[in-house]
């Protein structure tokens, strides 16, 4: 199962394995405080992506299919990352936006389950 979390949300022992999935760490987040196992950057967007974005949601249909483009083209992440979700009861994906509708980690779960 795949749960979604902000990063400065608390975190909880439900989240199971917590990955962050930001290319950048997150402002004013200590990394021993942080509570991460997994940084994952590589299946963030990229940065230009990630600032043509700036998180507008009225781009994003068209964010999500750029960033499965980028997602697409990167295999070995995905799969390992797959690998991870599949042996693991639970993996929570952190993220650091506050629209919690429309931000990278949205996307990827949702990518993600398509191979579930």
């Amino acid at each position: 199962m795949i749960k979604l979390k902000r990063v400065y949300d608390k975190a909880s022992p439900d989240d199971g394995l917590r990955i962050l999935v930001e290319r950048l760490w997150p402002r004013g987040i200590k990394k021993e405080n942080a509570k991460i196992d997994l940084w994952f950057k590589e299946v963030a967007p990229s940065n230009e992506l990630r600032k043509w974005f700036s998180h507008d949601p009225k781009k994003w249909l068209e964010f999500k299919e750029k960033y499965y483009e980028e997602l697409n083209k990167n295999r070995e992440a995905i799969e390992k990352l797959l690998d991870i979700v599949k042996n693991k009861k639970d993996v929570t994906l952190i993220y650091s936006s506050k629209d919690k509708e429309h931000n990278n980690a949205v996307a990827l779960k949702e990518y993600l389950e398509n191979f579930l």
